[in-house]
Order: structure tokens, then C-alpha cells, then sequence
């Protein structure tokens, strides 16, 4: 299958889902983008959306292609409508084919979709304004001048981070459903301290701060993660 935006071949992963099923979830590294057909996100076993999750944060920001104006549904060329949803009190927004083939949904907004990601706070915005002065949007990479905007010109997307309770919670699931192995009893603490780690750099000017700058608010949240569930695979 070719991706909706830059044509080229994505990459095909066959899943655990629900009751047993496979879901077949195609992926395009270079749009940071996903490909889902009918019902698939929904069918996602817990452990297979985290699997999706350590994609994202494992996937190099750098290179990142621009979406095209004009996305194409893979299986039957019409052009793909962009459609806004609304997970609990999370907006997100994806393409869909009209003929009910499927959807694009790129990272980001699968990350807000399954809760991971929310709108920082007035307080957190005057904390990022007092550290840096620009960041790259999360969504599309364009630059946001903080000092000015609270959200992005280009895309529109406020101004966001890795909820880490949200994902201390998943990340624990992800250790359960997805390891033969018995689940590291220090595991929760450690969980726990990775997400008061990054919450607290809103108070400190640290080395958080300046991958922040370069990579874009959401990225250094993944980082301080995948630090963590890395060292506790050991």
C-alpha cells in the first residue's frame, strides 16, 4: 500500500487485536502518518496500541515530510476528507475516504485520539516563555514563536505535551500485556518518577528545556519515556 500523501510504499504490521483477531496497520515513517482501514484503531489490543506508541517515540523527528494538500485514499484514489472528531474532551482530526475505505491519521493526532497528548496549561505556556523562545509544532513541525503564539500558525494546534499520567498508565498496561516475563515490582515508582520528572521541569531550567527547543515539546516528553521503559526492559 502507498501512503495518502508522498506516494511512497508504507509499512505494513500485523497486530494483536481483540478476541484473538490480527490487525494489519500500515505506517509511513516519512509523514509520520498512519493508514487505518475500517474499525482497525478501534480493534487495537492494549498492548498493540502501545506498540504504536514506542513507534512514534523510536521514530527519527528529523526529515519529516510535509503533508501534501491533497490526500489520495489508497485503496480507491478519491481524495481523502478531513474530518474533525472528539475523544472524550480531546479534539482530533484525521482524513477519511468518503467511500468508507479507511483513514490517514498522523501521529500526533493518534496520540491525542488515544489520550496521550493535552493542551498545556496557562501556567506551563508562561513557564515554556521564561525557558525558550521558539519550538516546533508537534503536529507539523512548522516553528511557533512562544513568546507570541500558544499555537501553531500553520496547523492550528495549540501548544501540547505527552500527558505522563496518561502514559504511566499505558506504559504499565503495555508491561503486562506484552511480556511473558513477571512485571518488575519497582516498576510503578519508576513509572511515577519519570512523569514528576518532566512534569517538574516546568520549574527548571534543564537539559528537558533546550531538546524541547530543538525537537518540539511532545518529542522531549517521548524522550524522558523511552528512557525510562528502556531501563526498565533491562
Amino acid at each position: 500500500m502507498n501512503c495518502s500523501s508522498c506516494a511512497a510504499a508504507m509499512e505494513s504490521l500485523a497486530l494483536p487485536g481483540h478476541a484473538g483477531a490480527t490487525v494489519d496497520v500500515d505506517v509511513c515513517r516519512g509523514c509520520h502518518a498512519f493508514w487505518f482501514d475500517p474499525r482497525e484503531s478501534l480493534q487495537l489490543a492494549p498492548g498493540s496500541t502501545l506498540r504504536l506508541f514506542s513507534l512514534i517515540g523510536e521514530t527519527p523527528k528529523a526529515g519529516r515530510t510535509p503533508l501534501s494538500t491533497r490526500l489520495r485514499c489508497p485503496r480507491c484514489r478519491a481524495r481523502l476528507v478531513l474530518t474533525n472528531d472528539l475523544q472524550r474532551s480531546t479534539s482530533f482530526r484525521y482524513w477519511r475516504c468518503p467511500s468508507g475505505h479507511g483513514r490517514f491519521i498522523t501521529f500526533f493526532d493518534f496520540l491525542r485520539e488515544k489520550n496521550f497528548v493535552r493542551p498545556l496549561s496557562p501556567k506551563q505556556i508562561e513557564e515554556l516563555r521564561r525557558n525558550i523562545q521558539s519550538v516546533n509544532c508537534s503536529n507539523c513541525g512548522a516553528p511557533i514563536d512562544v513568546s507570541k503564539e500558544s499555537t501553531c500558525a500553520h496547523c492550528g494546534t495549540p501548544l501540547s505535551m505527552l500527558d505522563m499520567k496518561q502514559a504511566e498508565t499505558v506504559v504499565a498496561e503495555l508491561k503486562r500485556a506484552a511480556e511473558p516475563r513477571p512485571i518488575d515490582p519497582a516498576l510503578p515508582l519508576e513509572l511515577a518518577r519519570a512523569r514528576r520528572d518532566v512534569e517538574a521541569s516546568f520549574a527548571a531550567e534543564t537539559d528537558w528545556w533546550r531538546e524541547a527547543g530543538s525537537t518540539g515539546i511532545v518529542e522531549a516528553g517521548f524522550s524522558a519515556l523511552m528512557g525510562w521503559l528502556n531501563k526498565s526492559r533491562r
